[in-house]
């Protein structure tokens, strides 16, 4: 059977509580190669502790230009074995653009459903750029 190699530490890399979208895109930008920004697409999964501080940033996937892979099954099972009580799911557009997909859409819904699902905060989805972001909690899509 596989087994997924993730590690925990309980070390808080954030001692700032994260409480709106201008705060996490901060703290994602330091996590992040902005010389491939534009590059590729990267999806990350920023883990929160019930107080919201920052436990870890967890780099699910890297695609091509234009996608990368968001599964559901391995973002709950990274927040099971971390012991999170909130998620942020973040990614990047290549091009930019930061106008959400309907995949991006629809990966959102259906990870919120499962995030209750199991009684975790799924607290934003983020979709960055080099200068600016696009955020599903402010917009009223989350």
């Amino acid at each position: 059977m596989a087994e997924l190699l993730v590690s925990y530490s309980p070390n808080i890399i954030s001692e700032q509580k994260i409480s709106n979208s201008r705060e996490t895109y901060s703290l994602i930008t330091n996590h992040w190669n902005l010389d491939t920004m534009e590059m590729y697409e990267e999806v990350k999964i920023i883990l929160f502790n019930r107080a919201n501080k920052a436990l870890g940033v967890y780099d699910l996937s890297k695609g091509g230009m234009s996608s990368s892979i968001i599964d559901v099954k391995i973002i709950l099972s990274i927040v099971l074995k971390t012991l999170a009580s909130g998620i942020i799911l973040v990614h990047n557009h290549p091009s930019g653009n930061l106008v959400p997909s309907k995949f991006d859409i629809d990966v959102t819904q259906k990870l919120k459903s499962a995030c209750d699902l199991m009684d975790v905060a799924f607290l934003d989805h983020l979709i960055i750029s080099k200068e600016n972001y696009f955020s599903f909690a402010d917009d009223g899509l989350l």
